[in-house]
């Protein structure tokens, strides 16, 4: 199948690549491809203005060469500028097929669109700092400005700048998407992403997440067989309120929230029960209708939330862990953690459960995911959801607004209620985190916590 959504790391892009010119493509074919796919992207925005393409010694100045070669052909006025000879055969018999001018990418003038193919997948070093700074000052000058494969100076895998990069409009990736196009900071430096198709045959269990497909309950449905979610309170009821108030909205049937006091208030369809002993919780999470149990929001560190978080790892219920469940966790054992859970920790909370897990963060997202055998949420302006058997799905698309006290108690609730209706954690998870992004596309600038669970109807509701 073609690349699609999958996401695919610089030695398993060549592999692919590798796979293809075994099968009996030429490698240039490749190239030929890469640059036909680019160019008729590039055609469809900018059109005839004038282009100023930059290409380096390797393949992807070979492809910057096809561009040029086919624009020219559409009438664009193009001009080339290379930082040297181009070193590869396929850049090489790219270059001859150009066969027009090349001009020095050192004293390239502007032009009203720019295509930076200087480098792409798998660079291992940063740009020189001045072949970095006129980069920067040509696409700065261009109205429109694309990146072929990735920006010059990211590290394919990790998404880490290797160099200054410059912010570009579009990033045109070929074949599969790779980390880096959806990890930060790398995926910051354009405003729009696309994938060209240039005919690998891959597969991969890495996607970008996509929108899910959700049913409509059916005719013999009722509110037990929807998913009963069960949120365990704690010091801090507002916060486990949230979480009981997204699930209540996520689709399931019916929530209960277990108050450890009589402190606050949420929907009058949540059940509220007072469970503050540790036999009243006990009583509580006997009922096996529980389709999942959230604990974290709100819980506090204060003596009874140990106990409390306790009562949960022993119920046998499928779990959700967000928040203070973790931090307390983080000071015990992940082993304590039982087989299926989802997990969601931010950034700190990660660290503080998993130290110094090395690699990207797709890497430390599926070591954790192994360690615990549980789905992890990794959150964050690209947030990894990761599964033990290795499947990852990647969001990089979610409001900066997110970044509001309470948010994420709502995705946690979400978990929870699409937990207690799939039975499913890896997809329970997905279609959590793509619904908290809808939810939060939904209520545009400067919401509250509240706001995301009054669009999670629609969100839903655009998804059957």
């Amino acid at each position: 199948m073609s690349g699609g959504e999958t996401i695919l790391t610089a030695a398993k892009m060549r592999a692919a690549e590798q796979a293809l010119i075994a099968s009996g493509v030429p490698e240039y074919e490749l190239m030929e491809r890469a640059g036909a796919a680019a160019a008729e992207i590039i055609w469809r925005v900018g059109g005839r203005r004038d282009l100023l393409i930059v290409c380096g010694p390797g393949n992807n100045g070979g492809d910057g060469f096809v561009i040029a070669r086919l624009l020219r052909a559409r009438g664009v006025s193009v001009r080339l500028a290379a930082l040297g000879e181009s070193r590869t055969p396929s850049s090489q018999q790219a270059r001859a097929a150009w066969g027009g001018p090349v001009e020095d990418f050192a004293s390239a003038r502007p032009a009203a669109q720019v295509v930076d193919a200087l480098f792409g997948t798998g660079l291992s070093r940063g740009l020189e700092p001045a072949v970095a700074a006129q980069l920067c000052s040509l696409t700065g000058q261009a109205q429109f400005s694309y990146a072929i494969d990735l920006p010059s100076g990211v590290e394919t895998d990790s998404g880490r700048f290797l160099s200054q990069v410059p912010a570009f409009g579009l990033c045109i990736a070929l074949g599969a998407f790779k980390p880096a196009h959806l990890l930060y900071p790398a995926a910051g430096s354009f405003d729009r992403l696309m994938c060209a198709d240039i005919g690998l045959d891959i597969e991969g269990a890495w996607q970008r997440l996509q929108p899910p497909h959700l049913t409509t309950p059916g005719t013999t449905s009722h509110k037990y067989s929807r998913g009963l979610v069960t949120v365990i309170g704690g010091a801090m009821a507002g916060a486990s309120w949230l979480a009981c108030n997204a699930a209540a909205r996520s689709g399931a049937g019916m929530v209960r929230h277990l108050l450890a006091d009589a402190g606050g208030a949420g929907l009058n369809a949540i059940v509220s029960q007072r469970a503050s002993s540790a036999s009243q919780l006990e009583d509580a999470l006997r009922d096996r209708r529980i389709g999942a149990l959230l604990i974290g929001p709100g819980l506090g560190r204060d003596p009874a939330a140990g106990p409390r978080l306790r009562a949960a790892l022993e119920s046998g219920h499928p779990l959700v862990l967000d928040a203070d469940a973790l931090n307390l966790l983080a000071d015990k054992s992940v082993g304590n953690i039982p087989v299926g859970s989802i997990l969601t920790p931010h950034e700190g909370e990660f660290i503080r459960l998993f130290v110094d897990l090395p690699g990207s963060k797709i890497d430390r997202a599926l070591a954790a995911a192994e360690q615990t055998r549980s789905v992890v949420i990794y959150k964050g302006a690209d947030t990894v959801i990761a599964a033990p058997d290795g499947r990852v799905a990647v969001a990089a698309t979610g409001s900066n607004w997110l970044s509001t006290a309470g948010t994420g108690d709502v995705l946690a609730g979400l978990a929870a209620g699409r937990l207690a209706t799939t039975h499913d954690p890896f997809r329970a998870a997905c279609e959590a985190v793509w619904l908290h992004g809808d939810a939060a596309r939904r209520a545009g600038a400067a919401f509250v916590a509240d706001d995301l669970i009054v669009g999670l109807p629609a969100s839903i509701a655009s998804r059957l």
